[in-house]
């Protein structure tokens, strides 16, 4: 699918990192941090090629301890991803003003979620660091009833032509269900084909939500 950006009412999509701080607004639930990832390439070409399964709980200081010593063992030398990871960490902590946060960074081959949903949770941020990125919707072109009634993404989204998606490398932060007053964005996984298209993503939540997607 080709990456559209086009201005949507509900999202922030910008170059500005302080712009994310923006998401707390009421009128967004999307907030689309636009970043180069030139100076990880050379460590992700190898990374995407290792079966990575990253999951843990914790304060900043525990999970960078946890994520240090992952690295250690599975990703030695890897060392501008995990101080990219720990700077979106710290990020997130700035925007979500939160103690505790759920961190995953694993390899993906296959389509986790494909229907567009809203999560369980209040705020997530998502980096897609090989493969292609999340999918997400404008307010104005979704069927909230379809979408509440269980229906399909035919019936949600009426016109595919309204589809967003972020690039390799961008920042994304999402509202989800539990933001207090908010519409939650609507959004979902790229379709990939298994070894041929695999995703290493990044997710962070600021809840325990039992529900990942990706």
């Amino acid at each position: 699918m080709k990456t559209t950006h086009l201005l949507q009412d509900n999202a922030i999509i910008c170059k500005d990192v302080k712009r994310i701080q923006d998401i707390h607004l009421k009128t967004k639930n999307v907030v689309v941090y636009q970043r180069g990832i030139a100076a990880l390439e050379g460590e992700l070409v190898q990374a995407v090629k290792l079966p990575i399964e990253f999951r843990t709980t914790g304060t900043v200081e525990e999970i960078t301890f946890s994520l240090s010593n992952y690295f250690a063992r599975v990703l030695l030398g890897y060392v501008r991803l995990l101080e990219d990871i720990l700077h979106l960490l710290e990020l997130f902590e700035q925007v979500t003003k939160v103690s505790s946060f759920r961190i995953v960074l694993a390899t993906v081959t296959t389509t986790m979620c494909p229907r567009f949903h809203a999560d369980n949770n209040e705020l997530r941020m998502l980096c897609t660091y090989s493969g292609p990125g999340t999918l997400w919707l404008p307010d104005h072109a979704v069927d909230r009833k379809a979408y509440h009634r269980g229906k399909g993404n035919q019936n949600i989204l009426p016109d595919e032509g309204c589809i967003q998606q972020a690039d390799t490398g961008d920042v994304v932060i999402l509202k989800g269900a539990l933001y207090p007053g908010a519409t939650p964005v609507l959004h979902r996984s790229p379709n990939i084909k298994g070894k041929e298209e695999e995703r290493l993503l990044l997710s962070i939540d600021n809840n325990e939500s039992l529900q990942l997607s990706l």
